[in-house]
Protein backbone atom coordinates (compact mmCIF):
# COMPACT_ATOMS: atom_id res chain seq x y z
CA UNK A 1 0.00 0.00 0.00
CA UNK A 2 2.55 2.41 1.00
CA UNK A 3 4.37 1.97 -2.80
CA UNK A 4 1.16 2.41 -4.27
CA UNK A 5 0.84 6.12 -2.26
CA UNK A 6 4.17 7.03 -2.79
CA UNK A 7 3.74 6.09 -6.78
CA UNK A 8 0.44 7.90 -7.04
CA UNK A 9 2.45 11.31 -5.52
CA UNK A 10 5.00 10.83 -7.97
CA UNK A 11 3.02 10.75 -10.71
CA UNK A 12 1.23 13.75 -9.52
CA UNK A 13 3.98 15.63 -9.37
CA UNK A 14 4.82 14.65 -12.93
CA UNK A 15 1.75 15.49 -14.05
CA UNK A 16 1.54 19.16 -12.75
CA UNK A 17 5.22 19.93 -13.85
CA UNK A 18 3.70 18.76 -17.48
CA UNK A 19 1.20 21.27 -17.50
CA UNK A 20 3.53 23.78 -16.19
CA UNK A 21 6.01 23.08 -18.84
CA UNK A 22 2.76 23.37 -21.69
CA UNK A 23 1.60 26.29 -20.08
CA UNK A 24 5.36 27.94 -20.44
CA UNK A 25 5.67 26.86 -23.99
CA UNK A 26 2.01 28.49 -24.29
CA UNK A 27 3.46 31.65 -23.21
CA UNK A 28 6.39 31.68 -25.62
CA UNK A 29 4.02 30.69 -28.94
CA UNK A 30 1.62 33.51 -27.75
CA UNK A 31 4.44 36.03 -27.06
CA UNK A 32 6.17 35.64 -30.55
CA UNK A 33 2.96 35.14 -32.30
CA UNK A 34 2.31 39.00 -30.47
CA UNK A 35 5.68 40.41 -31.48
CA UNK A 36 5.39 39.05 -34.81
CA UNK A 37 1.77 40.81 -35.34
CA UNK A 38 2.86 43.99 -33.69
CA UNK A 39 6.20 44.63 -35.75
CA UNK A 40 4.09 44.26 -38.83
CA UNK A 41 1.40 46.40 -37.55
CA UNK A 42 3.76 49.06 -36.55
CA UNK A 43 5.55 48.90 -40.26
CA UNK A 44 2.43 49.08 -42.05
CA UNK A 45 1.45 52.29 -39.47
CA UNK A 46 4.66 53.87 -40.62
CA UNK A 47 4.05 53.74 -44.15
CA UNK A 48 0.53 56.04 -43.69
CA UNK A 49 2.22 59.45 -44.45
CA UNK A 50 0.89 63.12 -44.67
CA UNK A 51 1.45 63.44 -48.36
CA UNK A 52 1.35 67.28 -47.78
CA UNK A 53 3.81 67.41 -45.76
CA UNK A 54 5.58 64.86 -47.64
CA UNK A 55 5.96 66.97 -51.09
CA UNK A 56 7.18 69.73 -48.78
CA UNK A 57 10.34 67.32 -47.90
CA UNK A 58 9.09 66.43 -44.32
CA UNK A 59 8.29 62.87 -42.94
CA UNK A 60 4.90 63.41 -40.85
CA UNK A 61 3.01 60.36 -40.19
CA UNK A 62 -0.98 60.76 -40.71
CA UNK A 63 -1.75 59.45 -37.07
CA UNK A 64 -5.36 58.62 -37.44
CA UNK A 65 -4.22 56.85 -40.71
CA UNK A 66 -1.88 55.19 -39.10
CA UNK A 67 -3.59 54.18 -35.82
CA UNK A 68 -6.30 52.39 -38.16
CA UNK A 69 -3.73 50.93 -40.54
CA UNK A 70 -2.22 49.03 -37.14
CA UNK A 71 -5.33 48.06 -35.87
CA UNK A 72 -6.37 46.63 -39.22
CA UNK A 73 -2.95 44.74 -39.67
CA UNK A 74 -3.04 43.04 -36.26
CA UNK A 75 -6.48 41.80 -36.77
CA UNK A 76 -5.75 40.50 -39.78
CA UNK A 77 -2.64 38.53 -38.27
CA UNK A 78 -3.82 38.07 -35.09
CA UNK A 79 -7.18 36.65 -35.92
CA UNK A 80 -9.32 38.89 -33.99
CA UNK A 81 -12.71 41.20 -34.24
CA UNK A 82 -13.64 44.71 -34.42
CA UNK A 83 -13.21 44.49 -30.27
CA UNK A 84 -9.72 43.00 -30.18
CA UNK A 85 -11.42 39.81 -29.32
CA UNK A 86 -9.95 36.25 -30.87
CA UNK A 87 -12.35 34.83 -33.44
CA UNK A 88 -13.42 31.49 -33.92
CA UNK A 89 -9.89 29.30 -34.71
CA UNK A 90 -7.76 31.93 -33.34
CA UNK A 91 -4.62 30.50 -31.18
CA UNK A 92 -5.16 33.49 -29.05
CA UNK A 93 -7.69 32.76 -25.96
CA UNK A 94 -8.06 36.59 -24.45
CA UNK A 95 -8.59 40.02 -25.62
CA UNK A 96 -5.22 42.13 -27.33
CA UNK A 97 -5.12 45.16 -25.89
CA UNK A 98 -3.29 48.27 -27.45
CA UNK A 99 -1.84 49.94 -24.30
CA UNK A 100 0.32 52.19 -26.11
CA UNK A 101 0.43 53.56 -29.77
CA UNK A 102 3.06 56.40 -30.31
CA UNK A 103 4.02 58.53 -33.37
CA UNK A 104 7.36 60.88 -33.08
CA UNK A 105 8.13 62.51 -36.11
CA UNK A 106 8.50 66.00 -37.53
CA UNK A 107 5.04 67.46 -36.39
CA UNK A 108 6.37 67.09 -33.04
CA UNK A 109 9.43 69.41 -33.16
CA UNK A 110 11.90 66.70 -32.10
CA UNK A 111 15.30 66.68 -34.02
CA UNK A 112 16.62 63.16 -35.00
CA UNK A 113 18.65 61.29 -33.47
CA UNK A 114 16.53 61.18 -30.32
CA UNK A 115 16.57 59.33 -26.91
CA UNK A 116 12.93 57.63 -26.53
CA UNK A 117 12.62 56.40 -23.14
CA UNK A 118 9.22 54.93 -21.47
CA UNK A 119 10.36 53.56 -18.49
CA UNK A 120 6.52 51.88 -18.07
CA UNK A 121 7.25 49.32 -20.62
CA UNK A 122 10.92 49.45 -20.40
CA UNK A 123 11.84 50.96 -24.05
CA UNK A 124 15.01 52.70 -24.36
CA UNK A 125 15.88 53.56 -27.97
CA UNK A 126 18.13 55.94 -30.05
CA UNK A 127 15.84 56.74 -32.66
CA UNK A 128 17.15 57.98 -35.86
CA UNK A 129 13.96 59.49 -37.70
CA UNK A 130 10.20 59.28 -37.92
CA UNK A 131 8.99 56.09 -36.05
CA UNK A 132 5.77 54.02 -34.47
CA UNK A 133 6.42 52.86 -31.02
CA UNK A 134 3.80 50.39 -29.70
CA UNK A 135 2.69 48.23 -27.21
CA UNK A 136 0.25 45.13 -26.97
CA UNK A 137 -0.77 43.20 -24.08
CA UNK A 138 -2.78 40.14 -23.43
CA UNK A 139 -3.60 37.83 -20.58
CA UNK A 140 -0.90 34.57 -19.68
CA UNK A 141 -2.62 31.35 -21.10
CA UNK A 142 -3.47 29.50 -18.07
CA UNK A 143 -3.54 25.81 -17.87
CA UNK A 144 -3.06 25.38 -13.90
CA UNK A 145 -4.62 27.56 -11.59
CA UNK A 146 -2.33 28.85 -9.09
CA UNK A 147 -3.14 31.23 -6.47
CA UNK A 148 -0.85 33.37 -7.76
CA UNK A 149 -2.10 35.71 -11.16
CA UNK A 150 0.30 35.71 -14.04
CA UNK A 151 1.49 39.22 -15.42
CA UNK A 152 0.32 40.06 -18.75
CA UNK A 153 2.13 39.34 -22.10
CA UNK A 154 3.27 42.94 -22.87
CA UNK A 155 4.99 43.32 -26.03
CA UNK A 156 7.12 46.04 -27.56
CA UNK A 157 7.62 47.13 -31.11
CA UNK A 158 9.01 50.57 -32.59
CA UNK A 159 9.77 51.22 -36.36
CA UNK A 160 11.30 54.03 -37.44
CA UNK A 161 12.86 55.81 -40.72
CA UNK A 162 16.81 56.09 -40.88
CA UNK A 163 17.95 59.38 -42.47
CA UNK A 164 20.10 59.01 -45.43
CA UNK A 165 22.94 61.60 -44.61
Amino acid sequence: MDYIIKLAFVLLIFIYSWFFQIQNQEWDQVRNMLKDANNMAVHDASQELDEPAKAQGRLVIDPAEAYTTFRHTLQSNLGLDDGLSPLAGSRLQAQVKIVKFDIVDESTGDTFPLLYEDSTYGITKYIQGPSVIAVIQTQHPVLISRSKVQEAITVPAVQEYKMNR
